[in-house]
């Protein structure tokens, strides 16, 4: 019908496709009535599995839609190399279904449905393509009347669409309805689990005589080990009946859902933590995409429970950050990135994969009320991994409506039974749990996490982290008067807590040593127990009145890459370690990076590590959390996090460890310890006891520690000239301060959320960045005037999954970069059966 070019819309600077009807054809009014129908059959569908159409017009006589576009190839392209994997069929067939079941819900029926019409994008979507035939099923006492007037109705003699796809009452001419769709589905899923067609013949006639009177053979007689919930599904879609088909698009994909976790004839089991290699990017996507696809709870270690059942509920390729039972249990609330998009909210039924937005993006959900109230983070910055900083705490009804600010600065929140809120909120370096907000019960130097309300409204549960920066911690409880009792501690790695319906224990999910969070519980009287345990990443999200739990389970990695030049070629390196490696610091020179380690093969005190940016194998220097490089390049500061802590200069060549003494503070920041220029002294973050915490100048000829910043305030990197150091404040965002002391002084043109990285090499300006979602942007910001300079733009080449970047670090010509990025691809879960 048309051609297809590939332009630019000047107004909104983005690539689109522009369809245009062929000249020779502008004149035919069916041809130019079929056009326009399409166009505007596809504007009426707003759906991530349906191409996006913009605009529709005339220029020269000719008309023209303009649509997304769209780069990867078509499923038939794809089946040119033969059948697809189980899992990725599955995959495919369920955005498919997806796809149809909201085009059948605005009464439009696809008629022409084949593999040319469907496309896979880069990122592994499936997206439907070109309703050029499609039509409007109109009710049942108008069908009559109206079928001669439809631009798009089967004339005598005139067969619209691929025959060997066509179901068998379009072939004979018959009205048609969103069931004829579904015929072609089970075809076309048919030939991507086969590489064959369903239906073919030597001639065209041949073929629609097998559509009309034949069945396909057995998918299991050219397969293996295929699940036979595949051949049913298929043979479901296939019969010639509309009556005896799958009645909707939406049963379809419920049916398809329940199969993604068979689709597999053994069970898959994700690696523990460690067991890739260095240069392990490969092997590290398929295991994620293998864990995203569906069977992650095959073969379980189950423990202390009887017959669990597992019920998948989202499919999507990317990252879960939060889910919570809606108050009658029957349905679910949850943020979630897909595939490279921004975090949105969604709801979906607690039987079934399918999932409705909520038409909010960039609102991290926190608490779901007993009145189903949302309790939102905005506009927040990601903190690393799963958690939101800066942001500004919301209240918005499920119903929808504009969310109502609260208060600024709230990392976590839950609504009592009451329906009044809880809060983490973070004042002065401190977090502090409040009830109700502004009456302090709690306050710490280190983090709050996972707040939650006991069904009865008398005690709050929560997660105390020594470290804000570090998942390490304990399971506590306090009464709303503030008397805190911690319950379960020791735990290496901990996120996601509930309480169990009638409020006798506090469940969660935790681990001693390793990377495999346990889903445990801990009664008020502290008799501890394993309820679960699984390989991989597992995470609690909420608890039903019935006892269902809700969790996410997926692959969670903190790599780092370097880039720089080479010969003024741009170079990319991998230089991750294991699984959770940490960016410090860069020499000079931009040939060294120094990394923290802190995945279970580091041990449990973590490794501070010095790796060539030529990808050389890594060479470990010693146990703590690294801080940064002596100006000669011979020694690294260290912050060891055990017992007792202490404050180590480790040597990059030969020689032993120097420990420097630091009796007068109670507790040091892991890693935060950097030089100042003239090697002698250090800046390091701490607290003496019972205070908060703030930045510290150490002789390391000796002498107590001096203060060097306000409470609560923290600032580590030294300019070259020794003079001032660059720090961080909420709200405020870069901020100076005098080495030898005294109040601090933003920096002119400094974002609130601006992260100092380095000093430029004449102690003019600073090099900032903001953590966050990729691509993060990396500035020079000159610190007398204020003026920006766009240096880099930093991400990874594979952003399925990536939460955030950072920290980042560079040299002081802003050359060379190396940076860490957090990877969570996760898949949402509702388990029943455990006690």
């Amino acid at each position: 019908m048309g051609e297809v070019y590939r332009a630019t819309d000047d107004r909104l600077g983005r690539d689109v496709a522009i369809k245009v009807l062929k000249p020779t054809l502008a004149h035919d009014p069916d041809r130019l009535r079929r056009f326009e129908f399409e166009a505007r059959s596809a504007a009426l569908l707003n759906h991530p599995n349906i191409v996006a159409i913009y605009d529709i017009g005339m220029h020269d006589g000719s008309p023209y839609i303009v649509s997304e576009l769209l780069q990867g190839k078509t499923l038939r392209e794809r089946l040119l190399s033969g059948p697809l994997a189980l899992r990725q069929a599955a995959d495919y067939a369920v955005q498919i279904a997806k796809g149809l079941e909201a085009a059948h819900e605005k009464q439009i029926v696809h008629r022409d449905l084949k593999p040319e019409n469907l496309f896979i994008t880069g990122d592994g979507r499936m997206k439907i393509l070109d309703f050029g035939i499609a039509k409007l099923t109109l009710p049942e006492q108008d069908a009559d009347a109206s079928m001669a007037s439809l631009p798009t109705q089967t004339k005598f003699g005139t067969l619209l669409g691929t025959v060997a796809y066509m179901s068998p009452e379009q072939l004979r001419g018959k009205p048609v309805d969103h069931r004829s769709d579904i015929f072609t589905f089970g075809s076309i899923l048919y030939e991507m689990l086969t590489g064959k067609r369903a239906f073919s013949g030597q001639t065209e006639a041949e073929t629609i005589g097998a559509v009309l009177k034949e069945d396909p053979p057995e998918i299991a007689l050219g397969r293996q080990n295929l699940p036979v919930a595949f051949e049913r599904i298929v043979r479901h879609c296939l019969e010639k009946e509309p009556a005896e088909r799958f009645q909707s698009a939406r049963e379809l994909a419920f049916a398809l859902g329940a199969l993604s976790d068979l689709s597999t004839s053994r069970p898959f089991v994700p690696a523990r933590k460690g067991t890739w290699p260095v240069r392990k990017w490969l092997p590290w996507a398929v295991v994620a995409v293998l864990a995203a696809g569906g069977g992650i709870f095959a073969g379980l270690n189950l423990k202390q429970a009887s017959s669990p059942v597992y019920r998948r509920l989202t499919f999507e390729r990317g990252t879960i950050y939060s889910a919570r039972f809606a108050p009658d249990g029957g349905s679910i609330v949850y943020g979630a990135a897909w595939n490279g998009r921004p975090l949105e909210l969604f709801s979906t039924l607690s039987d079934s994969p399918l999932e409705h937005p909520l038409g909010m993006t960039s609102a991290h959900l926190l608490a779901l009320s007993p009145t189903n109230e949302l309790a939102l983070s905005l506009h927040g910055i990601n903190g690393g991994r799963l958690e939101f900083v800066n942001g500004m705490l919301a209240s918005a009804p499920l119903a929808g409506g504009t969310p109502r600010e609260i208060l600024q600065d709230a990392t976590w929140a839950d609504w009592s039974p009451e329906g009044k809120l809880a809060v983490v909120h973070h004042l002065n370096g401190q977090d502090r749990l409040e009830y109700p907000i502004g009456n302090l019960l709690y306050a710490t130097n280190g983090s709050i996490s996972n707040i939650r309300f006991s069904p009865q409204g008398d005690r709050i549960a929560f997660m105390d982290h020594p470290e804000s920066s570090d998942d390490r911690g304990s399971v506590c409880v306090t009464n709303l008067s503030g008397d805190r009792t911690t319950l379960s501690s020791g735990w290496e790695s901990e996120d996601g807590l509930a309480w169990s319906p009638q409020g006798k224990e506090i469940w969660f999910t935790a681990v001693k040593s390793g990377s495999s969070r346990a889903l445990w519980a801990v009664s008020l009287s502290e008799k501890q127990r394993q309820i679960l345990g699984v390989p991989g990443g597992f995470t609690l999200q909420d608890i039903a009145r019935d006892g269902r739990i809700l969790a996410t389970s997926g692959s969670e990695r903190l790599g780092m890459e370097w880039t720089g030049k080479n010969q003024q070629k741009e170079v990319v390196h991998d230089l991750s370690w294991y699984d959770w490696t940490i960016a410090k610091d860069i020499s000079p020179d931009g040939k060294w990076v120094l990394f923290e380690e802190s995945s279970e093969p580091a041990g449990a005190n973590y490794a501070v590590a010095i790796r060539q940016t030529d990808g050389s194998p890594p060479i470990r220097l010693g146990e703590g959390t690294g801080g940064g490089l002596s100006p000669d390049g011979k020694w690294v500061a260290s912050v060891f996090t055990g017992v007792p802590e202490h404050l180590s200069l480790l040597p990059v060549g030969p020689g032993q460890p120097r420990e420097i003494p630091l009796p007068a503070l109670e507790h040091l920041r892991n890693g935060a310890a950097r030089f100042l220029p003239d090697g002698k002294r250090l800046v390091i973050d701490g607290n003496e006891p019972g205070r908060p915490g703030r930045s510290y100048v150490v002789d390391m000829s000796g002498g107590p520690p001096r203060p060097v910043t306000p409470e609560g305030t923290f600032a580590l990197i030294p300019s070259p000239d020794g003079k001032y150091l660059a720090g961080t404040i909420r709200a405020q965002g870069a901020t100076l301060f005098a080495v030898e002391g005294g109040p601090g002084r933003p920096v002119p043109g400094a974002g609130v959320s601006d992260v100092p990285a380095q000093w430029s090499a004449d102690s003019r300006a600073l090099y900032v960045y903001q953590p966050g979602e990729p691509p993060v942007k990396v500035y020079r910001l000159d610190i007398a005037t204020g003026k920006k300079d766009l240096v880099k733009e930093l991400a990874p080449d594979d952003r399925g999954g990536v939460v955030s970047i950072g920290p980042v670090v560079t040299n002081p010509t802003g050359s060379e970069f190396a940076y860490s990025y957090y990877q969570m691809l996760s898949v949402l879960y509702v388990v029943s059966g455990l006690h």
